[in-house]
């Protein structure tokens, strides 16, 4: 028998002929225009010379539960497509090199709207929207003859300040903010009035609770000399210089869809985002975002990006005399905040990462540096404590359950910075920077004994970081860091890490140890690691006469699906690979770190160069880095992104050319680190993307000021400019 109709199928008819009618209304309008949908919003961008290409429109809302921003870019005859707006009113209006911003004019999706875009009236007011790592390029750092410094006596240098990549490498310091941009190239009238500008910048790097970290950067590099080149740097941008113009997206960078919401406060400093577990990035789909505010108020940020609500969770720690995570005392008012003490925070969250439950671990300080537990110490029936004892460890652990709404602590006896999950039957967890007293050590934990069993102490281990300097295959008895080599033993080294990866192809754990040249190490942890693991030492090539570049700083380190290590150079701002496989030494006493040049391949990114600087290198700074694995972007499987923290940008090599996803709005978009998730793998490009978020200790120096808060930001890359 033929089916029944339901007596609500003729309404549904009508309702999709309506939908259609008001698409085909929507694309009509204006002379047909651009093809959109319901939900989008299109046209053309026009200026006096015609269409304007590689320019971008931005659409902002605050009709819904949080701020919401789309940003997309115009094809090569002006063209534009916002997709898929949620329903709410839009503030529209262009952005683009060469341009001023155009008047921001309303509109909803389902309209055609054309734009004019507005050509700017000099070059000083184009370059107001260049990004940071632009204008910081005008600095001019002492030229290369004059190091190694002579201190307060000779040239103004520090003496430690060995050589031109020792000034560049604190230069780029790049742990708090970007320096370039608006907020640092200017004074602000709150901060007073100097009899120069040194003053002035003495002054400034004092202000607020970490003024005492900056002055002492400065005091590293040679307070006089750094004082002298920061004022000259900012009384040449007040005389009128500014930097050349980037270039506008091309290619593929034009198909770009940027989407942001606002999440924490206009105090709150959220570093790492996460949403989905980087084994299995189809984890989580569609759900939660999370990610963590440092210093703080103490809150995990969620975001809900299908329901466009952004809330928060209080993370408490376990002990009641854990120490704040910044000083209480401002060294000198802010001239945003006065004497306002606005981090108050106990619990130090550093890094969030997520398993194959959907939980989020994260590096958390639960109690007082001190109070290591016994087992941790001499005398202790740990294994890992028999062979190296711990008195301390700053950051610990903790999970949260997102079903539960709880957070678990765990006491770990190393100190924890970066984490990440092995693609083991364990879920071994492994740990940056294990720091003890200025001890250095790979800490582990084993996340399914310690779901079956509750016992942290079982769960975790560590150990020392030692090369194989005698050759022979095997881990035995070491002489200390600062002990010459002895051709029966091994050595120890200090082996301090910022970053960690395991490898997917042989299980070996892979740190990156910043530093001039710094270092990648390769620890293989062995049957029993605590006894048996073995460190290998990579330097990038730095003064080698078997490499035409010097590269240094490893801090980002991240691994392909091939067993090849991918680390970002924050340094020379090189994005570099090591592929062991082509080394021809990789232990015994000859291996101490420039061994293999072979084996690394560097990549310089794009944007300018400090003045006066001709090695290879350029002004951006290069926080982290990060392998798409899976795709989860759409440019093609392993393609490594370095974070441009000072150029605005994602930066992913794709065939050996980086293609540049910069976003242009808010100015600032400091980031730390970046992530991909698939919601849908068979949905397209709208089923896949990254996230990242606005990581800077201070969102007062975003546009806009005082009010302006953190954002996610969420990366997809159409087929084309004006896919739907």
């Amino acid at each position: 028998m033929p089916k029944r109709l339901s007596p609500f199928a003729p309404l549904a008819l009508i309702a999709l002929v309506m939908i259609s009618l008001v698409a085909t209304s929507a694309s009509q309008q204006n002379g047909g225009g651009v093809p959109i949908d319901v939900d989008d919003i299109g046209g053309v961008v026009s200026g006096t010379r015609g269409p304007e290409a590689g320019v971008w429109v931005i659409a902002e809302t605050r009709d819904l539960p949080t701020k919401f921003a789309r940003i997309v870019v115009s094809d090569d005859r002006g063209r534009y497509v916002l997709p898929d707006l949620p329903n709410a009113g839009y503030d529209v209006w262009v952005r683009g090199y060469g341009l001023v911003d155009s008047p921001k004019v309303q509109s909803r999706p389902g309209r055609q709207l054309n734009l004019t875009a507005v050509a700017a009236p000099n070059a000083r007011a184009a370059a107001e929207y260049y990004p940071s790592s632009y204008w910081y390029a005008l600095a001019q750092p002492p030229a290369k003859h004059e190091f190694p410094g002579t201190g307060d006596k000779g040239n103004g240098i520090a003496p430690n300040m060995r050589t031109q990549a020792d000034w560049l490498a604190e230069v780029r310091c790049g742990a708090c903010h970007q320096i370039g941009s608006k907020a640092t190239r200017e004074f602000p009238k709150s901060l007073g009035v100097f009899d120069s500008s040194t003053a002035a910048w003495e002054r400034r790097l004092q202000s607020s609770v970490i003024g005492g970290n900056m002055y002492n950067t400065i005091t590293r590099m040679g307070r006089t000399r750094a004082l002298a080149m920061y004022a000259d740097w900012t009384d040449r941008i007040a005389a009128g210089e500014v930097p050349p113009a980037p270039p506008r997206p091309q290619g593929a960078e034009r198909n770009v869809v940027i989407s942001l919401w606002d999440w924490n406060t206009d105090r709150g400093f959220v570093h790492d985002t996460i949403s989905t577990d980087k084994r299995n990035p189809t984890l989580n789909a569609n759900g939660l975002v999370y990610s963590i505010s440092r210093f703080s108020a103490p809150e995990m940020n969620i975001l809900d990006p299908v329901r466009h609500t952004a809330t928060g969770v209080t993370v408490p720690v376990r002990d009641p005399d854990t120490p704040f995570a910044t000083p209480q005392k401002v060294v000198q008012p802010s001239p945003y905040w006065g004497e306002e003490i606005i981090w108050a925070s106990r619990p130090s969250l550093h890094n969030p990462m997520m398993d194959h439950t959907g939980r989020v671990w994260l590096t958390h300080a639960i109690r007082a540096p001190g109070n290591n537990p016994a087992f941790c110490k001499a005398g202790s029936s740990h294994p890992s404590a028999q062979q190296f004892p711990l008195n301390e460890a700053g950051r610990h652990l903790s999970v949260y359950d997102p079903k539960t709404k709880q957070f678990t602590f765990i006491d770990t006896c190393f100190g924890t910075h970066h984490l990440q999950f092995s693609e083991d039957p364990n879920h071994t967890l492994w740990f940056s920077s294990g720091n003890s007293a200025g001890v250095q050590v790979l800490g582990w934990f084993n996340t399914k004994l310690y779901d079956e069993t509750g016992d942290a102490q079982r769960a975790q281990g560590w150990t020392p970081y030692v090369i194989d300097a005698n050759g022979n295959g095997r881990r035995d008895a070491y002489v200390e860091p600062n002990d010459p080599i002895d051709p029966t033993k091994d050595k120890r080294i200090q082996g301090g890490s910022y970053g960690v990866i395991p490898s997917p192809v042989d299980g070996s754990i892979w740190t990156a140890a910043p530093g001039v040249p710094g270092a990648i190490i390769r620890v293989v942890p062995g049957p029993n690691p605590p006894v048996t693991a073995l460190s290998e030492v990579y330097e990038p090539p730095f003064n080698n006469p078997r490499s035409r570049v010097s590269a240094y700083l490893p801090r980002g380190i991240d691994i392909d699906r091939n067993g090849v290590v991918w680390t970002a150079l924050a340094g020379s701002s090189h994005l570099a690979s090591f592929d062991r496989r082509k080394c021809k030494v990789l232990n015994g006493p000859t291996a101490t770190g420039q061994h293999c040049p072979e084996g690394w391949s560097l990549y310089l990114t794009p944007g300018p160069n400090f003045k006066g600087v001709t090695d290879e290198s350029n002004a951006d700074m290069l926080y982290y880095n990060w392998v798409d694995q899976f795709d989860t972007l759409g440019l093609g499987r392993n393609v490594p992104i370095a974070t441009g923290s000072y150029s605005d940008a994602l930066l992913a090599l794709v065939n050996g050319k980086f293609v540049v996803l910069r976003v242009p709005y808010p100015m600032g978009f400091y980031h730390r680190g970046v992530e991909g998730r698939i919601d849908d793998a068979t949905g397209g490009w709208k089923g896949r993307g990254l996230w990242a978020n606005y990581g800077s200790y201070n969102p007062w120096h975003y546009e806009g000021g005082k009010g302006t808060t953190s954002k996610a930001v969420h990366f997809q890359i159409r087929p084309n400019p004006l896919a739907k």
